[in-house]
């Protein structure tokens, strides 16, 4: 069982550095000025098609990670050695609990929108101005 917990936290672990890779990878450079002469408008719909973009590979991802989820299923029914058969159970009762995560994760983010991103990334209302001191 400890063998399964470090087998999980491992998995997310490396998950969110890939996620993290892929998002800065995706991420056009940028120089000082050329943020600052960018349209709003423009900057909203780089971000929303960012979000369309990783929507979509999350889904694609989801959906191998059903399939193979499914094939462990199905060879937990070939299994005949006892101790051979709780570890499949095991793995996948974890896949099972990973991939329902995964899946109610990408239907929360596709609720959310790009907006998900917070003010002045791509969605909801503008950060209110700092006051500044007189």
């Amino acid at each position: 069982m400890r063998f399964n917990s470090l087998l999980l936290v491992l998995l997310f672990t490396l998950t969110s550095v890939a996620w993290v890779q892929d998002t800065s990878s995706h991420a056009p450079p940028q120089s000082s000025s050329a943020g600052q002469s960018q349209a709003p408008s423009q900057h909203r719909q780089q971000m929303m098609e960012m979000h369309k973009e990783e929507i979509e590979a999350m889904k694609a991802d989801v959906e191998k990670l059903k399939s193979s989820l499914a094939g462990m299923k199905a060879n937990i029914l070939t299994i005949k050695e006892p101790n051979e058969l709780a570890r499949w159970r095991n793995n996948v009762d974890m896949w099972e609990t990973l991939v329902g995560h995964m899946d109610r994760m990408l239907k929360h983010m596709e609720s959310m929108g790009p907006g998900m991103m917070g003010p002045g990334m791509g969605g909801g209302p503008p950060a209110p101005p700092e006051k500044k001191p007189e």
